[in-house]
């Protein structure tokens, strides 16, 4: 089980979605699963996914990602919607002095439990294979419905832009999350993603937020 080990126990992280996963999974929230995964991009698109999944997240104009204010759990998902109080490109998000920041602190905790190795903050051997082994037993989705929010937030932590491309592509290509070439696919014409029941999925809505 991939867990922050004794040294990180009671810290509180903003969002626990991975231990309401039905296998009890892991202990890490899935932004932390991500950032082990794929770095502060990853961390980060999973943040504005569950900000987008609560409704707190709009696309702006193409490209652009623009924050409803609420009151955000802290964290990292507290710095992302911070910055975008006004829409933003995604490539500057990732930038942001506050959500770098809040990036900075998440891997405090992940270091000191000997997820992260000092000073460079890559993830450890052991670290990778945990992920991997969640990655074995969280496949990518098939298809975006009968899937909860938490079960979603972990198949974008885990499987990136393969999981935006079945559970939400129209707003994934709107907000700057996968690439423009891929606009016309995502407003339902020829998909050439490979994933079973994509193509049934871009004719209708993202199953989360208003995409």
């Amino acid at each position: 089980m991939l867990s922050r080990g004794p040294s990180a126990r009671g810290r509180r992280a903003p969002h626990r979605g991975v231990s309401a996963m039905s296998d009890g999974t892991a202990a890490l929230a899935p932004h932390e699963i991500a950032l082990l995964r794929g770095g502060p991009r990853a961390a980060v698109t999973v943040a504005v996914v569950a900000l987008y999944l609560r409704g707190a997240m709009e696309p702006g104009p193409p490209g652009l990602l623009w924050a409803v204010p609420e009151d955000a759990p802290g964290g990292l998902e507290e710095a992302v919607g911070s910055a975008l109080r006004r829409p933003v490109r995604f490539r500057r998000l990732v930038r942001d002095p506050e959500v770098r920041l809040a990036v900075a602190e998440m891997r405090i905790p992940l270091a000191e439990a000997g997820l992260l190795r000092w000073p460079f903050l890559g993830p450890t051997r052991g670290a990778r294979r945990e992920v991997e082994a969640l990655r074995v037993r969280h496949p990518l989705p098939a298809r975006r419905y009968g899937l909860s929010d938490d079960d979603k937030l972990l198949a974008v932590a885990l499987h990136d832009e393969a999981a935006l491309r079945v559970l939400m592509p129209r707003f994934a290509v709107r907000a700057g999350l996968l690439p423009r070439a891929e606009a016309a696919d995502a407003r339902g014409s020829s998909p050439s993603w490979g994933y079973g029941g994509a193509a049934s999925l871009c004719g209708g809505g993202d199953g989360g937020g208003s995409g």
